[in-house]
C-alpha cells in the first residue's frame, strides 16, 4: 500500500508576518520557514500507518520554488521513503494545485492520500476537496482518527454535534486536522539519512497544468490594532455604556 502526502513551505508558525511596504503582500525576505504544521500532521500519520497497517511506501510531494525540497527533506528526515518536487516561480492557486496532485497520482496510484487540512498561509482549505473530486475518490476531511482495515479507511472526524465516523472505500482522500497526532522530531541520524534518500525534479508543464494565477491580490494590509479599554464604576454604568453602543437594550 503507497500512501501520497503533500507538504507546502510556509513562514513558520511562529514567526509574526509583516506586511510588504507597498501592500503587495506578506514578506518572506530573511525569515525562518517551515512545514505547513497540518501537513507535518499528515507525514506522521502516513509514517503511523506505516508501522500498523502495513503501507510499504511514502512518497512526499511539493509544489513551490526550488527552497521547497527543504520542506520535502524534512518529511524524509521524519520517515517518508521519497520525494517529488513540482517547481514553479509563480503562486500556484489551489485548484493548480489539485490537478498537478492529480496527474502525479495518476502516476504513482497511491492507495491514499493524505494532507493537511488547509494551510496557515492562505487557509483556503480547498486542495484536498478539489483533488477528490477532480480523481472521484471518496473523501474525509478533518481527521481526528484514521484506521485501516483491509481495502476500507475509517476516518473519525469532529462535527458540532461531536464526532462522526465514515467508512472510506480505497482509494481515498483524506485531511487531518489537530488533534490526529503529535508529529515527531527528526533525529540527527536520520536527517543525514534523509541527505541520500531519491528526490525528483519535474515542472508543471511537465503534467501538461497551467498554473496561471486566477486571482489577484489587490492589497494586504494588517488588522486594525485594538483600542485601550475604559474602565467602570459599576455594574449599573457598564449596561448604561452597552445601551449606548447598541450591544444591550
Amino acid at each position: 500500500m503507497k500512501v501520497l502526502v503533500p507538504v507546502k513551505r510556509v513562514l513558520d508558525y511562529n514567526v509574526k508576518p509583516r506586511v510588504k511596504a507597498d501592500g503587495t503582500g506578506v514578506d518572506l525576505a530573511n525569515v525562518k520557514m517551515s512545514m505547513n504544521p497540518f501537513d507535518e500532521i499528515a507525514v506522521e500519520e502516513a509514517i503511523r500507518l506505516k508501522d500498523r497497517a502495513g503501507v510499504t511506501e511514502i512518497v512526499v510531494v511539493s509544489i513551490g520554488e526550488q527552497k521547497a525540497q527543504e520542506t520535502i527533506r524534512t518529511a524524509l528526515a521524519m520517515g517518508a521513503d521519497r520525494g517529488i518536487l513540482v517547481t514553479s516561480d509563480t503562486k500556484v492557486e489551489p485548484l493548480g494545485v489539485a490537478k498537478i496532485l492529480a496527474k502525479i497520482v495518476e502516476e504513482e496510484q497511491p492507495q491514499l492520500v493524505i494532507l493537511g487540512k488547509q494551510a496557515i498561509d492562505d487557509d483556503n482549505n480547498q486542495t484536498g476537496q478539489m483533488l477528490a473530486g477532480l480523481l472521484g475518490w471518496a473523501q474525509g476531511t478533518f481527521a481526528s482518527k484514521v484506521e485501516i482495515a483491509g481495502e476500507t479507511a475509517k476516518v473519525t472526524r469532529e462535527v458540532d454535534g461531536g464526532l462522526e465516523t465514515d467508512d472510506l472505500k480505497l482509494p481515498a482522500i483524506v485531511t487531518t486536522d489537530l488533534r490526529l497526532n503529535e508529529p515527531r522530531y527528526a533525529s540527527l541520524p536520520n536527517i543525514m539519512k534523509a541527505k541520500s534518500k531519491p528526490l525528483a525534479q519535474k515542472t508543471a508543464a511537465d503534467f501538461g497544468v497551467d498554473v496561471t494565477p486566477r486571482l489577484t491580490t489587490l492589497k494586504v494590509a494588517e488588522p486594525n490594532k485594538r483600542s485601550a479599554g475604559v474602565k467602570v464604576a459599576d455594574v449599573d454604568e457598564l449596561v448604561m455604556k452597552l445601551k449606548a453602543m447598541g450591544v444591550a437594550k
